[in-house]
């Protein structure tokens, strides 16, 4: 079962709903299921070097309005056991080169693992994944050649491709993430909870089943 995953590293609702398909999936071993992380930038704007996160978050939901989204994505990440530490996240980062380094994961074969490692960097360490030198230290930890990482950083490499993607994304209608596309037919939107992703699962599941039969 191929899944397509149209998710930002910066979007907490996207490391909720990944850590709550991964519960569903463990509840399907015997259901072969090929997860593929594809880009989305929530807000491409944001310059490279990215900017103050206080300012940006109280800029785009107000000074309340920001603690009151915080609190409401805290205990839903509790109960995924992601332990949140916004404190922590000095810059809300431009996350193009992360999308870069989450694609040559797929070519390693560490795809899911750097995604994790990702979220897992910005939301619960505060490091600033916009920083080549954080991705290309997430890359080692993952088990990536992190030198070649380092050069194809430096040099812009695949940066059309994802750029593409992301527009690609965007044409498609979606407007949300995550997203999760099952063998691009069958679209499941939000961090649903883990009984939503099993019924999706379970569904696709035996329309496959149905037409290997056929």
């Amino acid at each position: 079962m191929f899944i397509d995953v149209v998710s930002d590293t910066v979007c907490p609702w996207c490391y909720i709903g990944k850590r709550r398909f991964d519960m569903a999936k463990a509840e399907r071993p015997d259901i072969e299921i090929d997860l593929r992380w594809r880009p989305y930038q929530l807000d491409p704007t944001i310059p490279a070097e990215g900017v103050d996160r206080r300012e940006y978050m109280e800029a785009k939901f107000g000074k309340n309005r920001s603690k009151e989204v915080g609190n409401v994505i805290r205990e839903a990440a509790d109960e995924a056991g992601i332990t949140l530490a916004f404190d922590k996240i000095q810059r809300s980062p431009n996350t193009f080169d992360s999308h870069r380094l989450i694609r040559w994961g797929a070519s390693a074969g560490t795809q899911n693992e750097i995604v994790e490692i990702l979220f897992r960097r910005y939301f619960e360490d505060g490091e600033d994944i916009g920083d080549r030198k954080v991705l290309v230290d997430a890359a080692k930890e993952a088990g990536m050649d992190h030198e070649l990482v380092a050069y194809l950083l430096l040099h812009n490499k695949d940066a059309d491709l994802v750029a593409n993607e992301a527009n690609q994304a965007r044409e498609m209608g979606i407007s949300g993430v995550p997203t999760f596309l099952f063998e691009g037919k069958f679209a499941v939107v939000g961090a649903q909870e883990t009984q939503g992703y099993l019924r999706a699962i379970d569904k696709v599941q035996a329309k496959l089943s149905e037409q290997a039969a056929q």
